[in-house]
C-alpha cells in the first residue's frame, strides 16, 4: 500500500511541476538570449505595418481607420488595389504601392478575413507533407495564393522594376494568412529574379507579420536573408505547430486547441520535432518584440530581440490570455513603432560612420552562415552548407544573365520566360486545367 502511495505522491509532484512550468512560461523566454536589435535593421518594419493596414481601406485619400498619425502614404503613389472581387476567392486581397522617400516597390497582403470562405479555402487546401518545394515543405494552398499573384502581377512588378531603377527595393509584405502568401512569393522571386529585371537577391526583401507556420525548417533558415518575421509577445500563430487548416478551423474553441496542443508537445522530443521534414516554422529572421515581463502587471517599454534560430524556434504555446490579441495587426505597429522610437532614443550618434555599417552586414552575413552550419550539423532534413548556398546563387546569378539574354533577343520579351516558370510550377490534368505539381526543384 505504502509503495502505491509513494507512485501516487511521485505522479502528482510530476504532474504539479508541468502544470507550473507551463503555467509561468510566457513569450519573453524564447528570444531571452537573443541580441538586441538596432534600428537601422527594424526602421522599415512600423512603416511596412501601416501599409499592409492600408489593405483594408477603400480609399486612401479618405481613410476610415488610420492609426495614430495617419498611414504616411501618398495615395497618388498606389499603382494598382485588388479587392476580392478580382482575387475571385483565390488569394487575399493585396495592393501595390511604390514609395519614393524610402524607394521602394511593395506588394502588401491583408490578413485572414474571418467572414470569407474563400480565405478558409485557401488554408484548408493543404496536407502535411502534401507540397514539396526548392528542396523542403510548404503549404500548398499559400504556395498557390503566391503563384496565383505572381501570374497576375509579374509583368507590372517587372516594369516598376525597370522603370524606377535597379536601387529600388521590391518588398513583399503581409499579416497572418498574408505572411505565409508573401513570404512564398519572395522564395519565387529570388530563385527566378530573371523575371524581375535580373533584381539583385539583397534588394528583394519580405516582412512576414505575425508569421503563418509556412515552410519547413531548412527553407526558413536558407532565406533567411530576406525574410523577416515579426512576432509580438506570445502571439499563438508562430507558435502553434498544428497546421493552419486545423487551427482556425477550431477558432471558436483555440483555448482547448493550444492547451492539448502544449500537452502534446511536452511529450515529444526536440530532435525528434527537427528531424521531421514536413514540419512547417515561421520563416527567416525573426524580430520578437517583448513588453510583458512575468509576475509584472501592465505593459513595459517594448524592446526588439533578433535571431535566425534552428532549435527553439518558438516551439512552447504560450498559455496566456494576450495570444490572440498579440496577434493582431493595429497592436503589433502600435508596440513596433514604440520600440523603433525608443531605440533612437537610445543611440548615441543617429548615423553610424561607414566602416560600421560595413561591419553590421559582415555581421548579419556571418549569422546567417552560422545558422546555415548549425542547421547542417542538427542534421535537420535538407539543410545546405554555407559552402552550397554560394554555389546555388552564383548558379542562380548566371542563370539569371542567360535569361536576361533570351528575353532580350526574343521579340514576345519576358511574357514568354514567365511562362516557362508556370510551366515549372504546374502540370495540365487530363481535363485541361492547371494542377500544381506535387515535387517542385
Amino acid at each position: 500500500m505504502s509503495v502505491f502511495c509513494g507512485l501516487e505522491c511521485v505522479v502528482c509532484l510530476g504532474c504539479s511541476r508541468w502544470a507550473w512550468k507551463r503555467l509561468t512560461y510566457i513569450g519573453a523566454y524564447d528570444s531571452e538570449s537573443w541580441p538586441p536589435a538596432v534600428a537601422e535593421d527594424f526602421e522599415p518594419v512600423p512603416r511596412i505595418c501601416r501599409i499592409v493596414l492600408a489593405v483594408y481601406e477603400n480609399d486612401l485619400s479618405h481613410p476610415r481607420y488610420a492609426p495614430p498619425g495617419g498611414y504616411g502614404l501618398n495615395p497618388s503613389w498606389l499603382i494598382k488595389r485588388v479587392d476580392y472581387d478580382q482575387t475571385q476567392g483565390r488569394c487575399p486581397p493585396y495592393i501595390i504601392y511604390t514609395d519614393h522617400d524610402h524607394r521602394e516597390i511593395i506588394l502588401a497582403i491583408r490578413g485572414l478575413n474571418l467572414v470569407r470562405e474563400s480565405d478558409y479555402e485557401v488554408l484548408l487546401d493543404n496536407r502535411l507533407g502534401r507540397q514539396m518545394f526548392d528542396g523542403g515543405y510548404v503549404h500548398h494552398g499559400l504556395l498557390k495564393a503566391a503563384t496565383f499573384i505572381l501570374e497576375r502581377e509579374s509583368n507590372t512588378l517587372r516594369q516598376l522594376v525597370c522603370e524606377l531603377g535597379p536601387e529600388n527595393k521590391l518588398v513583399f509584405a503581409g499579416h497572418s494568412l498574408g505572411s505565409g502568401v508573401a513570404a512564398l512569393m519572395t522564395v519565387i522571386v529570388v530563385n527566378h529574379r530573371d523575371q524581375f529585371g535580373s533584381i539583385a537577391r539583397k534588394q528583394i526583401h519580405c516582412y512576414a507579420i505575425a508569421p503563418a507556420r509556412c515552410m519547413s525548417l531548412n527553407l526558413a533558415v536558407k532565406y533567411a536573408d530576406v525574410i523577416n518575421s515579426i512576432v509580438l509577445q506570445d502571439d499563438f500563430l508562430p507558435r502553434t505547430p498544428t497546421p493552419l487548416e486545423n487551427i482556425f478551423g477550431s477558432i471558436f474553441c483555440l483555448p482547448c486547441l493550444l492547451f492539448f496542443v502544449c500537452m502534446k508537445d511536452t511529450f515529444i522530443p526536440e530532435r525528434r520535432k527537427l528531424k521531421d521534414p514536413r514540419r512547417l516554422y515561421a520563416p527567416g529572421r525573426m524580430y520578437h518584440i517583448v513588453e510583458r515581463k512575468f509576475c509584472r502587471c501592465g505593459r513595459f517599454p517594448p524592446e526588439v530581440k533578433t535571431a535566425i534560430p534552428v532549435d527553439g524556434r518558438f516551439e512552447h504555446v504560450v498559455l496566456s490570455c494576450n495570444a490572440t490579441s498579440d496577434h493582431g495587426l493595429v497592436w503589433i505597429e502600435r508596440e513596433a513603432q514604440k520600440a523603433l522610437d525608443l531605440m533612437k532614443e537610445s543611440a548615441e550618434r543617429p548615423t553610424p560612420p561607414a566602416q560600421q555599417i560595413m561591419s553590421k552586414k559582415q555581421s548579419l552575413k556571418r549569422e546567417h552562415r552560422d545558422a546555415l552550419e548549425r542547421a547542417v550539423s542538427l542534421n535537420v532534413p535538407h539543410a545546405i552548407s554555407p559552402t552550397e548556398e554560394s554555389t546555388a546563387v552564383v548558379v542562380s546569378c548566371s542563370h539569371a544573365e542567360n535569361q536576361e539574354e533570351m528575353a532580350t533577343s526574343s521579340k514576345s520579351g519576358g511574357k514568354t520566360n514567365w511562362d516557362e516558370l508556370v510551366k515549372k510550377l504546374f502540370t495540365r490534368s487530363q481535363s485541361g486545367h492547371l494542377v500544381l505539381k506535387k515535387d517542385i526543384h
